[in-house]
């Protein structure tokens, strides 16, 4: 049983995204930090102005979604859309290959005790 006010028919998330169901790239994944680079424009589609307005300060894309009430997969291509005209910037999630070394790190640690 779906939720009063909500419509998550296929037509509607087929309109949303344009019927598109993956983002150009895979630059949003779910912990992935939106930070808004400008205001909501009028007119704009509402799911886009309502990122907007949620992302003033960073918030990642599993809250984005959970917020909106819509699929994940739905959010990354709203996110997308909104990415490649400038109205967003994405802070990543370190990976573990861009992580220190871990032998320096414990060189550091051990010059640290010696201190």
């Amino acid at each position: 049983m779906s939720r009063p006010g909500r419509d998550d028919s296929p037509d509607r998330l087929y309109t949303l995204t344009g019927g598109r169901s993956r983002s150009g790239s895979d630059a949003f994944d779910l912990v992935t930090l939106v930070v808004t680079e400008s205001e909501p424009a009028p007119g704009m589609q509402s799911e886009h102005a309502a990122i907007l307005r949620m992302c003033r300060f960073p918030t990642a894309v599993v809250e984005i979604a959970a917020e909106l009430g819509l699929p994940v997969t739905v959010v990354r291509i709203l996110l997308a859309d909104l990415h490649d005209t400038g109205r967003i910037s994405a802070r990543h999630p370190r990976s573990a290959h861009r992580l220190p070394d871990p032998d320096i790190l414990e060189q550091v640690l051990v010059g640290l005790r010696n201190l």
